[in-house]
């Protein structure tokens, strides 16, 4: 029993390396960061596409930072997805009159629509352009990014873009639990592989930034081909995937910024709706790697604070190795996205909040009890593997 339990201990420190190792492979891909690419002043019609419900507080700073992109040939249409405040008429206020500027009223969600999706299908059905950019109300965009995004596409042939953004944090819970969004990607994502192969499993996509050339939108299906999903951004990516399309997801986070919550409250409801729908509503699936990431966190820690109290529970030299390597993981993804190196050393935290929301978003999607802004989420089966 001893020796299972150390080669168990050793396991979770090989478990570990692994991940070290996806996050240095990636690092060097995301090396080059969007504004790096030659920027394309004139080119092919971008149509940027935002849904907006309730975003008086920023519509019109997202708007305005979306207007002064420095390219030639491109039209911003907002929807006003049944917005219940100040978002229509701010818009009104503020651009009135401008040419680039379309302002469209959203209907109603069909049955089997999540609210965002019908907004983006209704969107696309009136772009005009050939290259179509999803982007949300909360984003803020420097005026070199739609240029150096289409020269991206272009030196990189590609079918599809996606980035990185900053995110920006306030509250302690944002502290705490956004930095876990761009570390999970960073180590358990191995790029170099997700580009080579058509495995849907391993795909990623941020639906704060989604450039598409229309044809191959229109190729897999658009909006409407993930209509029920409450991750459309990862839906998309995956049938991307499975199309045989070319796409990337690059670094953006010298030329976009988003706050995507302000509150615990809206924190909480987004990842309830997220996370058992980025794992393709397995309920397997999800239950064991949350499992096994409470595992890889808290057993070392329980390991080594056991011996430091002078009652040993296992052999302390894997336990801190575990320690070491987990610090050292988080250390270089919150250096690298920008947040104070100092902050990882909450990880255990981060980790506690986010495997609560897991099974917060387990229990309420699998009862339909989902809800995003005020929408109670259309209930998907589930299945176990």
């Amino acid at each position: 029993m001893q020796g299972f339990w150390v080669e168990h201990q050793y396991s979770v420190v090989v478990f570990l390396a692994c991940l070290v190792l996806i996050a240095i492979t990636n690092l060097w891909l995301l090396r080059k960061r969007l504004g790096t690419y030659s920027p394309a002043r004139y080119g092919p019609r971008v149509s940027i596409l935002v849904p907006a419900r309730n975003e008086q507080k920023n519509i019109v700073p997202c708007v305005e930072s979306l207007l002064a992109q420095e390219y030639e040939n491109f039209e911003v249409i907002v929807l006003d997805d049944q917005s219940d405040d100040k978002t229509v008429s701010l818009l009104r206020e503020r651009f009135a009159g401008h040419p680039r500027l379309i302002v469209l009223h959203g209907g109603p969600p069909p049955s089997g629509w999540v609210g965002k999706s019908w907004a983006c299908h209704q969107l696309a059905q009136y772009a005009s352009g050939e290259l179509l950019l999803f982007t949300d109300a909360d984003t803020r965009h420097h005026p070199r990014t739609l240029a150096h995004a289409v020269g991206a596409l272009t030196a990189e042939n590609l079918d599809f873009l996606s980035l990185f953004v900053h995110e920006e944090v306030g509250s302690w819970s944002e502290r705490l639990i956004i930095p876990v969004i761009p570390w999970s990607i960073l180590s358990f994502l191995p790029l170099g592989l997700a580009y080579s192969t058509r495995w849907a499993a391993l795909s990623a996509a941020n639906g704060q930034f989604l450039l598409f050339r229309r044809s191959a939108y229109e190729a897999i299906g658009g909006h409407e081909a993930v209509r029920q999903s409450a991750v459309e951004d990862l839906a998309l990516a995956r049938r991307v995937k499975q199309s045989g399309l070319r796409w990337r997801l690059l670094d953006g986070t010298d030329l976009v910024r988003c706050r995507m919550y302000r509150s615990y409250h809206e924190l909480s409801e987004g990842l309830t709706k997220n996370l058992l729908a980025a794992f393709g509503y397995r309920l397997g699936w999800f239950i064991f790697i949350w499992l096994w990431l409470g595992v890889m966190t808290f057993e070392p820690l329980i390991i080594v604070l056991s011996h430091l109290i002078g009652m040993p529970l296992g052999d302390v030299r894997p336990a801190a190795m575990a320690v070491g390597l987990s610090l050292g993981l988080w250390g270089v993804s919150h250096r690298r996205w920008g947040y104070p190196v100092a902050w990882a050393l909450g990880y255990p935290v981060s980790i506690a909040l986010v495997i609560w929301l897991a099974w917060r978003s387990l229990l309420r999607t699998v009862r339909g009890q989902a809800t995003w802004k005020e929408r109670v989420l259309p209930r998907v089966p589930w299945r176990w593997w």
